[in-house]
């Protein structure tokens, strides 16, 4: 067995429906299993303490959540063309993992939403790259051949799905919904391959 974590923050919804087609093209991949969490607000005071299982949606992710998995799709709504705090700070709390080098030659992709059209995708994207380069990951992006890149007049580059999101957009486009079970299914084949090769 596979399995992908798709990891993500999502204020309003727009960023798990996302995670939620990812974890659709991971588990199109026979043998994969896509685990879908997400990670607590944060208080600009103090440390909030949350219940341990929210309200809505799946379940907080744990630091051991993240070291067990095979792969990774990791999603952030942009923030300033950057990614959200809430999911800076799970990350800022993986010093052990990479202590460990429990995530080097593991595949990870990232995925963002943002309100506006030239609102930070890319640089988003790219900044949720960064620890993973730093963990060791092997970045798996969206080729050029995938056409709903070409095709898109929403959200969609190279570095990993993004969706336009806000009142005209309340739901994925097409491409957009096209993009996500591609990288969910790359990342399913990346990381069964990975695996079989003891990267």
């Amino acid at each position: 067995m596979t399995e992908i974590l798709v990891l993500y923050y999502s204020r309003y919804g727009a960023t798990a429906r996302m995670a939620d087609m990812i974890a659709r093209g991971v588990e199109s991949v026979e043998g994969a299993v896509a685990k879908v969490r997400t990670v607590p607000e944060v208080s600009p005071v103090c440390k909030a303490v949350e219940d341990v299982i929210p309200e809505n949606g799946p379940p907080y992710a744990t630091v051991e959540d993240l070291a067990r998995c095979d792969g990774l799709a990791l999603g952030s709504p942009t923030h300033f063309g950057n990614m959200a705090a809430p999911l800076k700070y799970f990350i800022d709390q993986t010093s052990s993992i990479w202590f460990s080098g429990g995530l080097a030659g593991k595949p990870a992709g990232v995925f963002t939403t943002t309100s506006s059209m030239h609102g930070g995708h890319e640089t988003t994207l790219i900044s949720m790259m960064m620890p993973l380069l730093h963990h060791g990951m092997v970045i798996v992006g969206i080729p050029s051949q995938e056409t709903a890149l070409l095709e898109t007049r929403t959200g969609g580059t190279p570095y990993g799905p993004s969706h336009l999101s806000g009142e005209d957009n309340p739901t994925l486009s097409e491409e957009e919904k096209r993009l996500c079970l591609c990288l969910g299914l790359r990342l399913a084949k990346a990381a069964a391959a990975l695996k079989e090769a003891q990267i």
